[in-house]
């Protein structure tokens, strides 16, 4: 593989990988901080050097309504958003996957109003977790990069066939400049393949009927259809990472440890703070302290007997969400980690920290305030509070 190394932004990263891609057909309507994605495609399309139909439309709700129908029709399609966007799509979120169509949209993190508040937190995409699309976290711009080029192949695969985002934090990484390597143009090219969808609206030869009244006679069979395909991707998203990193050097699976294996405290966590707790494992160690951090990549299909696994010899565990599920116990990505260790015969203890909200920062002193509590927690047995707000002013 030849290396092309640059320095891109996380939205120019993603751009980059939708020209590389070369989609038939983006339909896109702007919002921030995932403007400039489509931006930069459009003028990608302005100069020729992609073949795409770029389609602008009046809201996101009709740019997914568009990408939709282009994915019926038998083309790669895909689209970008954000924050109110992915909202204003919700109805056609469901749509997309219970139509079994592998659109891939870049999504950039942000958080929803009210109050209005354009910087980062995961409230969008943890709003649309059970609309039946694979969700894909990026730590940082190269991972974004990755992820946009993998998911296409994931999405498509004969076993899969629903659609994925994939998901940069907003400004944090969408607006920052980093190091990264891009993939020659031929090299994606052959990765990805050609699109040859199964059946597709537009071949008369075998006419279909997609999108039909679904009542009480097959609906639930169509439903559990979906929640088997949505079964079946854990396994591919784990073949196609693997041969991303055979081909490429670079190897994805569900999740990635760091210092976890031997921890006896550990933070798990999702998209750019994993990049400033990784620091703040590297300090405790130095000290002597057993500390470990578990990066989840995958939030959809959830991996659930593996992170139970993983996470069985911890003393305490620490899940840190930047979404609040806005009711009485914890955040989305709390809730569910627990729920995935309940049959352990031995678990953690486990407490949730909602962190980052609208953007707020994390710094690597509340990172190591969470591993000093978890320390406390180890030495008494005794949780304080199992629900705790980090950086917020009380």
């Amino acid at each position: 593989m030849s290396k092309n190394i640059v320095a891109k932004t996380g939205n120019e990263a993603m751009a980059e990988a939708m020209r590389q891609i070369n989609p038939d057909v983006v339909a896109a309507y702007p919002i921030t901080p995932a403007t400039e994605v489509v931006q930069l495609f459009s003028q990608f399309v302005a100069d020729g050097n992609v073949k795409t139909d770029f389609v602008t439309v009046e809201s996101e709700h009709s740019a997914m309504s568009a990408t939709i129908g282009a994915s019926a029709a038998g083309v790669r399609a895909m689209t970008v958003t954000s924050s109110q966007g992915l909202a204003l799509m919700n109805e056609m979120l469901y749509i997309a996957a219970g139509l079994r169509l592998p659109i891939v949209m870049p999504e950039v993190n942000r958080a929803l109003s009210s109050p209005i508040n354009i910087h980062c937190d995961h409230s969008d995409t943890m709003g649309a977790r059970d609309t039946g699309w694979i969700q894909i976290y990026s730590e940082n711009s190269q991972e974004a990069y990755d992820n946009v080029l993998q998911t296409v192949r994931i999405c498509e695969h004969a076993q899969v066939k629903i659609p994925g985002m994939v998901t940069t934090d907003g400004f944090i990484i969408s607006h920052c400049m980093e190091r990264m390597e891009m993939i020659a143009d031929n090299e994606v090219k052959n990765f990805i393949g050609e699109y040859r969808p199964e059946r597709y609206l537009l071949d008369i030869k075998k006419p279909y009927t997609l999108g039909s009244l679904d009542l009480q006679d097959y609906f639930f069979e169509h439903r559990m259809q979906l929640a088997q395909a949505m079964c079946n991707t854990g396994k591919i998203i784990l073949e196609i990472g693997k041969e991303f990193g055979d081909k490429f050097g670079r190897k994805y699976g569900f999740y990635e440890k760091y210092h976890l294996d031997d921890a006896e405290i550990a933070i798990l966590v999702m998209g750019s703070t994993a990049g400033t707790a990784k620091v703040v494992v590297d300090q405790l160690r130095e000290k002597g302290i057993k500390a470990g951090l578990l990066k989840l990549r995958v939030f959809r299909p959830f991996p659930y007997r593996e992170l139970a696994q993983e996470l069985a010899h911890l003393k305490v565990l620490a899940v840190m969400d930047r979404a609040d599920s806005i009711d009485s116990f914890g955040g989305p990505l709390f809730d569910e980690v627990r729920s995935a260790m309940y049959d352990l015969k031995d678990k953690p203890q486990t407490v949730n920290y909602i962190f980052g909200l609208g953007g707020r920062e994390i710094n690597l002193e509340m990172i190591e305030g969470v591993y000093t509590q978890m320390q406390d927690i180890a030495k008494t047995g005794e949780i304080p509070q199992r629900v705790n707000y980090l950086g917020v002013r009380e």
